[in-house]
């Protein structure tokens, strides 16, 4: 069988992964020969902790999902600094911006999302947003020690960016429109819980107010007629998925490029994933959707399993911020005065720490957890394994009450091989033990063979106890 020509437009987490994914399956290009395009002049990169790299604590080169050689490596033909502008479908090319061609027998769009700036009057040059590592340096440029910079947004990102400049000793205003802050995620108590709890790291906030003017050089004047000192406006207000390729070939498209279970467009030929993409089972905006639909995209364009499909994703979402242990999952605002759930509070705002827990039909099916590291642990596992849970709901919610093989850093053998050891990447025991076999024989090369611990970090231990583990069989 003659090799199939692939092509995937976008280079960053989504688009990097599939082609990992592609070559661990098919690792001389025997199946499929790759063509990687992308934007941007970087190699991939981890955008989950570009927060890191604005609060200092990891350097641009940290963050890389792939080294120089890699391309050349495993067999892929990759483009850096290349847009692509136009699809022709009949002829099965991709029209480059340079006036080169590429021909494809099977094409994917991982064209990600761009950041949305909101119709401010005054916004231009002085105004970043947060979104690439090009915008991380504008931001470290521009944000010199103790400048009052302006967040526009209150939600994952603009909280990351807001925790990394305070850390760094600025002035940070957080503007956000609504009452509380990441209320996608959050309800009301933890909101005020997460807020007071940034608050004492140097955010400031204003909350159900918006930009209505930006004085470059000075600040913004709010909807409400207040006024925000700001040599710098961080615009992190949500993001709009990119489909313009998609849209001028003819693609369908609503608020995303319009997917199956097979990751297939309405063109049979042409697949998207990752924030690009929209099926009815991912969650908008976060990579663990995306890590999942490059294990099933792979396995149909290698022909590994041609039947493999994407049934969704029940996402748990984590803020990546120095200081602060949030996690969130399933049902979060569901209330305490619904019939069929039983719904369990735990808040302690001096302490910086919330939790919830929403159970039906004795299985867990949301919760929220901040400051409640061994709670977010075992609930995640209770949820993602549809575990009983025991009768002691306060000491489930409290971490107290483990699912069998949970506590895995005392007992890794007690894991089933599918248990799922690092959320952000995917990464499962089974994983981590092929790797091991393969000479991956350390937590360092682990995390290098696999990425376990290089999203949140808060798999770290459980990866350490299962490499001891290993080394102890």
């Amino acid at each position: 069988m003659s090799a199939r020509d692939v092509v995937i437009v976008g280079y960053g987490m989504a688009g990097a992964r599939l082609a990992d994914e592609i070559r661990r399956r098919d690792p001389a290009a025997e199946r499929v020969r790759l063509t990687v395009l992308g934007a941007e002049k970087h190699a991939a990169y981890n955008r989950v902790l570009l927060s890191a790299v604005v609060a200092g604590g990891m350097s641009p080169e940290s963050v890389r999902l792939h080294d120089d050689e890699w391309a050349a490596r495993v067999n892929v033909d990759l483009r850096l600094g290349t847009e692509a502008v136009r699809i022709d479908r009949g002829k099965r090319r991709v029209e480059l911006g340079d006036g080169s061609t590429v021909d494809y027998d099977a094409l994917v769009l991982a064209t990600g999302a761009n950041p949305w700036i909101p119709p401010v009057e005054g916004f231009g040059p002085g105004i970043v947003t947060f979104r690439t590592l090009d915008d991380c340096a504008k931001i470290l440029d521009a944000a010199r020690f103790g400048a009052p910079v302006a967040v526009l947004g209150g939600g994952l990102l603009g909280l990351e960016a807001a925790r990394g400049l305070a850390g760094r000793g600025n002035q940070v205003t957080v503007v956000h429109p609504h009452r509380h802050v990441m209320e996608r995620q959050l309800d009301p108590a933890a909101g005020h819980v997460l807020a007071r709890q940034l608050t004492a790291m140097g955010v400031t906030f204003r909350f159900g107010a918006t930009a209505a003017r930006y004085l470059p050089g000075d600040g913004l004047k709010l909807d409400d007629g207040s006024f925000v000192p700001a040599d710098l406006v961080v615009v992190a207000a949500g993001v709009r998925a990119e489909t313009s390729l998609a849209e001028d070939a003819g693609l369908a498209v609503d608020r995303g490029i319009l997917v199956d279970d097979a990751l297939r467009t309405s063109d049979g030929r042409i697949h998207a994933l990752g924030d690009c993409a929209r099926h009815p089972g991912a969650p908008a905006g976060l990579i663990q959707p995306a890590w999942e639909q490059a294990e099933v995209l792979a396995d149909v364009l290698t022909g590994t399993n041609a039947a493999a499909r994407y049934r969704g994703t029940t996402a748990v979402t984590r803020l990546k911020a120095r200081g602060i242990d949030l996690a969130a999952l399933g049902e979060t605002h569901v209330e305490a005065i619904d019939d069929d759930a039983e719904v369990l509070t735990f808040t302690d705002p001096a302490g910086g720490r919330y939790g919830k827990l929403v159970v039906r039909e004795n299985r867990v099916t949301g919760a929220i957890l901040l400051g409640l590291p061994d709670a977010a642990a075992s609930i995640t596992q209770f949820h993602d394994r549809g575990t009983p849970l025991p009768d002691d709901r306060l000491a489930v919610l409290l971490g107290r009450a483990l699912p069998s093989g949970a506590a895995a850093a005392a007992s890794p053998a007690d894991l089933p091989a599918t248990s799922v050891i690092c959320r952000c990447n995917t990464v499962t025991k089974a994983r981590l033990i092929d790797a091991w076999k393969a000479g991956a024989t350390d937590t360092p090369a682990l995390a290098r063979a696999t990425r376990a611990t290089t999203g949140c970090g808060g798999c770290t231990d459980t990866v350490g106890a299962v490499a001891n583990w290993l080394a102890a069989q």
